[in-house]
């Protein structure tokens, strides 16, 4: 029998990510209000936030007795600073001349909540990033399109951002937000198969 798995995000490339590896999950957006955490390492900023959608959408009526929720969130860290969404095109254009042929790290909070029986598994997946040494027409004509407006560290590496990844180093799917090694681990922690979230 199969396990429900609930997605707590709004995210086109995590659904993605999750059904290419088997799973099909019901999403439920969680309109946790993310500025509310402030002032956090990145890492922790990235689990925190993934805790709270996780917890929203947990406490939710329309959710499954048996189902498990899994709540997510990114931040690119450079320089120790935690970066999230950009505000709008000007900040996406600076972030990119900031971090243009320099290195930051991914950080993606996972947290995963058996419905039944209330239990909580979470941890963070860091995957470092190189970016290219991108000019600043191409960084023009990449904020034009829109992409970078609407995700963490204002790339995407499975979009038009991708030719601007020159290297990863850890795991290829924490960068799209959601490690499948990770999650499958805190499946497991929670007592379950990781074949049973196979659709």
């Amino acid at each position: 029998m199969t396990t429900p798995l609930v997605l707590a995000s709004a995210s086109p490339a995590r659904r993605t990510t999750l059904r290419a590896a088997g799973l099909d999950p019901i999403v439920i957006v969680s309109g946790v209000d993310e500025s509310q955490l402030d002032g956090l390492p990145p890492a922790e900023l990235a689990l925190q936030l993934a805790e709270l959608k996780c917890a929203a959408v947990a406490a939710r009526d329309d959710v499954p007795a048996d189902a498990l929720v899994l709540g997510c969130d990114s931040v690119l860290e450079l320089d120790g600073e935690a970066l999230g969404k950009p505000e709008d095109a000007a900040v996406a254009k600076r972030r990119w001349q900031e971090m243009r042929g320099r290195s930051g790290v991914l950080h993606s909070g996972h947290c995963l909540r058996d419905v039944a029986t209330g239990r909580v598994a979470a941890a963070t997946a860091s995957t470092t990033v190189h970016f290219a040494d991108v000019t600043d027409e191409e960084i023009d004509a990449y904020v034009a399109t829109g992409e970078p407006l609407h995700v963490a560290g204002a790339f995407t590496i499975d979009g038009f951002g991708g030719a601007f990844v020159s290297g990863i180093e850890g795991d290829h799917h924490n960068v799209v937000g959601v490690s499948l090694p990770l999650v499958r681990e805190l499946v497991l922690e929670l007592g379950h198969g990781w074949p049973e979230l196979w659709a």
